[in-house]
């Protein structure tokens, strides 16, 4: 049984793991209140070394769509004017320990993490600074890009930081426990009390594309009849009811943890109908990957709608 069987999971099993679980998740979340309230009283303060900090995060651990989403406010705060750096925790890749500012060009996952490279394939243009450490990386951005708006990936929870406006991406889950009982970095009701925007609500919504299937070179194909399909995010269940939606028959489904490093051929493994894989795994695979002409990327855009008041909403708080 995975995490994500316990937290989201309907069987007895994961029904008992997460009573048993319960006790736990409300001492991670008392906890946390202390922790927001040393800040609160003044015991720490949290640091501003950058002018302009804008934060897409989340209340769950992963799967909400915020890195789609924060390519979708990148486009936008430049269609505004505005030059943005994306900041990046690069989780699972030895630059996440610090914070550094990544070269220009292509990523190497494996040295700057899949959610970077796959940034940077959307967005090359755009500077990345990569690593948890948030404070140093408001730093490099304050040092080489002072008038740029920073554009946090994730980093809602770093209370050492402080940022102008926090965009929180939280859908509806059946499960709002905290760690370990559930998916919640924090209680649900206090997240959304800090956050500046939260998506969805009565005033904002948050919207897909359809699923865009296209060649590994990035031709657009139709969606493949049947297909086997790899994986490692931190939703693979909606990634496979996503594809089903589509009109894909998936013949067989491998989902392994999120950020999996992938380490193995897609060309040596069986080729009878094609492999889909999103363009996060992608990133990692495509090095290894010996011949191409069977894998299939399926991606998908985001959006928060309506966009027009976004921008008004942006223009406002960021100036």
């Amino acid at each position: 049984m995975t995490i994500h069987d316990v937290w989201y999971g309907d069987s007895m099993a994961a029904r008992t793991v997460r009573i048993l679980l319960y006790p736990l998740s409300l001492l991670y979340a008392g906890g946390w209140q202390i922790y927001l309230l040393i800040y609160r009283l003044g015991i720490k303060t949290a640091q501003k070394p950058h002018k302009k900090i804008l934060c897409i995060g989340n209340l769950v651990a992963g799967g909400t769509g915020k890195t789609p989403t924060v390519v979708f406010i990148a486009n936008l705060l430049q269609e505004l004017g505005y030059t943005v750096v994306i900041g990046c925790s690069g989780y699972g890749s030895p630059r996440a320990e610090d914070a550094s500012a990544a070269p220009e060009g292509p990523l190497d996952p494996a040295e700057w993490g899949d959610e970077p490279a796959e940034i940077r394939e959307l967005l090359p243009d755009i500077p990345l600074i990569v690593g948890r450490a948030r404070v140093i990386a408001a730093k490099i951005c304050a040092k080489r890009y002072p008038d740029a708006v920073l554009l946090m990936d994730d980093g809602f929870q770093h209370m050492p930081l402080a940022k102008d406006r926090s965009i929180i991406l939280d859908p509806p889950t059946p499960n709002t426990l905290t760690f370990p009982a559930g998916p919640y970095r924090e209680s649900r009701a206090s997240g959304r009390r800090r956050a500046s925007l939260v998506v969805p609500s009565d005033e904002w919504r948050f919207e897909f594309s359809p699923i865009r299937f296209t060649t590994a070179a990035g031709t657009p194909i139709p969606a493949p009849p049947q297909a086997r399909v790899l994986t490692a995010v931190g939703r693979p269940d909606k990634v496979q009811r996503n594809l089903q939606s589509a009109g894909v028959e998936i013949v067989e489904f491998i989902a392994l943890p999120d950020h999996d490093k992938l380490e193995f051929d897609l060309a040596q493994r069986q080729q009878d109908v094609p492999w889909i894989v999103t363009r996060k795994d992608w990133v990692k695979l495509r090095s290894r990957c010996t011949n191409d002409s069977n894998v299939v990327l399926a991606e998908r855009q985001a959006a928060i709608e309506p966009s027009e008041e976004l921008k008004k909403w942006l223009k406002i708080v960021l100036g």
